[in-house]
Order: structure tokens, then C-alpha cells, then sequence
């Protein structure tokens, strides 16, 4: 129970860093969204798209720690904890989209750069770098951006905004002293780029929960091998490993015993397995023992397929 407390008390920290980012971000993306348009730079105009971007996965978070903290119940055992890594894969795609998107822009004006007004461009991009840079360091100190995959997707966002706002700033000083057209719409390039570059960590990262993989944080091979430390335990099987979302990370498997253990000592050996196993990122474990008589496959990942003609 100790983990779950914590495990909540994190959500709460992460919410309330969401809900301050969110106002923050909001607010601001209509400014620099009005900006560009007034200026006519497509460098202040992509950062206000990636900025809509960064409210939306800012409000998806947002949604999904609310749906998260739902309590389990018959028709969602695991209660609604994935929607914050379904959340994660909408907004990587989106920022996906949104990065091809200027991807074109862009193109269309390499070909024929408009006039620009450098300087209210550059009194924007000023003010969405600090903007930036406030709301990084909110995130930072309050959340935790390490281990939650929603709030780590909400923080990428922001940190290649602020890479997009320096974009922004350089073009606009380029435009003023050069009088470099290209400089806009090549800022913009750069952006598309961060952009599509997070979109793509953080919709790998989600279809790779959705898909049942092992967490990053967990060591499949140190975790079979603490099981087998144990000296009751003869082998290990049908070995299951996979997050329900993040900082959850759940195991099931199988571990055939000496055919003479009571069930006093079957609890007692669990208890010792589990307790090792939390200290290495796995907060919930499933283990069924089994004797050696009990006719079942050795191997270590089961193929459901198979499993099922054994039994016939």
C-alpha cells in the first residue's frame, strides 16, 4: 500500500504542475498565435502550432490523470490508468502531423519569402522563450518528468518550444541586420524538426506500452534471475512482464516448487519474491506455483496457441 500513497501523491504533484503549465502556455500561444499573423512570420506561427500543441498535450494530461485516478471496477480491472499512455500516442501524432504540416509551409516560402516585421517578431519570440523557460523549470521542480511517460511527452513538448523560440529570436535578429528573408521560413524547418523528433519518442514509447512490452526500467534478465536466487524455486515460466501505464509496472508468471512445500511455506516463499521484485520497478505480482508433477510446458514464454493444445 506504501507504493500506492506515493504513487498518488506524485499524480497530484504532476496535476497541479499541469494545471499551472497549461494556464501559462495557453495564454500565451493565442499572443504569439496573433503575433504571427500580425508580423507575418511563419517562425513565430509554427512555435504558436507547436505551442497549440503543447496546451493540447498539456489538457490530454491533464484528462488523463483525472481518468487515471478512476478506481477499478468490473469492466476495467486495472481501472482507467492506460488512457494517460493513449493520451501520449494522440499527442505524438498530432505533433507528428503538425511538424509535416510546416514541413510545407516552409517550402512554399523558400520559394518566395514575404516581407516580415522583424521586430515585433522578435519582441514575441523574446517573450515565448521566457515563457518557455518559466514553465520548463515549473515542470521540473514540481513533476516527474523521469519515470511518467504523460508528463515526460507534456515536458518534451515544451523544451523543443523553447528551441523553437531561440529559432524564432536568431531569425528575427538575421531578418533585422541581414534583411535575410530565408531566415523565417529555415527556423521554421528547425522547429518541424524537434517537433517531429518528440512526436516520434513519444509515439514510439506509447505503442510500445499499448503493445505489452517490458518496461524500459525493468531488466527482464535480472528480474528472472532474482526468481531463480531463490532455492525452492526450480524454474521459472510463462513469464509475463509489461506496464499498465507509467511508474505501474505488472508481472505474472509461473514457478514450479519442491512437491513437498506446505502452502504456510509457498505464502512465505511470495511474499520474500515479491518484496524483491518491488525493489526492482515491479509494483504488481502475480505468481502461481506449481509442483513438478503438474504437466506443463518449460518454456519461459508461453505461446497461448500451443498452451491450448496441451490441455486437450
Amino acid at each position: 500500500m506504501g507504493h500506492d500513497h506515493s504513487h498518488n501523491h506524485t499524480n497530484g504533484a504532476n496535476k497541479k504542475t499541469l494545471v499551472i503549465s497549461f494556464i501559462i502556455i495557453t495564454g500565451y500561444m493565442i499572443i504569439e498565435a496573433f503575433g504571427g499573423f500580425i508580423t507575418n512570420s511563419l517562425a513565430l506561427l509554427s512555435d504558436a502550432g507547436h505551442m497549440l500543441s503543447d496546451s493540447i498535450s498539456l489538457g490530454i494530461a491533464l484528462i488523463a490523470f483525472t481518468l487515471g485516478a478512476k478506481r477499478a471496477n468490473t469492466s476495467k480491472t486495472f481501472g482507467y490508468k492506460r488512457f494517460e499512455i493513449l493520451a501520449a500516442v494522440l499527442n505524438g501524432i498530432t505533433l507528428i502531423l503538425i511538424s509535416l504540416y510546416i514541413f510545407y509551409e516552409a517550402l512554399q516560402r523558400f520559394k518566395n519569402p514575404p516581407e516580415v516585421a522583424s521586430t515585433g517578431m522578435l519582441i514575441i519570440a523574446l517573450a515565448g522563450l521566457l515563457v518557455n523557460i518559466v514553465v520548463a523549470w515549473i515542470m521540473l521542480r514540481g513533476s516527474d518528468v523521469e519515470e511518467n511517460l504523460n508528463m515526460r511527452g507534456a515536458y518534451l513538448h515544451v523544451i523543443s518550444d523553447m528551441l523553437g523560440s531561440i529559432g524564432a529570436v536568431i531569425a528575427a535578429l538575421l531578418i533585422m541586420f541581414f534583411g535575410w528573408g530565408w531566415a523565417d521560413p529555415l527556423a521554421s524547418v528547425i522547429v518541424a524538426a524537434l517537433v517531429l523528433r518528440s512526436g516520434f519518442y513519444v509515439t514510439k514509447s506509447g505503442l510500445h506500452v499499448l503493445m505489452e512490452g517490458s518496461p524500459s526500467n525493468v531488466d527482464t534478465d535480472t528480474i528472472i534471475k532474482t526468481i531463480k536466487t531463490f532455492k525452492e524455486v526450480k524454474t521459472v515460466h510463462d513469464f509475463h512482464v509489461w506496464s499498465v501505464t507509467s511508474g505501474l509496472n505488472a508481472l505474472s508468471c509461473h514457478i514450479v516448487v519442491d512437491d513437498k512445500m506446505s502452502v504456510a511455506e509457498n505464502e512465505s516463499l511470495l511474499k520474500k519474491i515479491e518484496h524483491e521484485l518491488n525493489h526492482k520497478n515491479i509494483q504488481h505480482v502475480t505468481i502461481q506455483t506449481e509442483t513438478s508433477n503438474n504437466h506443463h510446458s518449460e518454456r519461459l514464454f508461453c505461446d497461448i496457441k500451443e498452451e491450448k493444445d496441451d490441455h486437450h
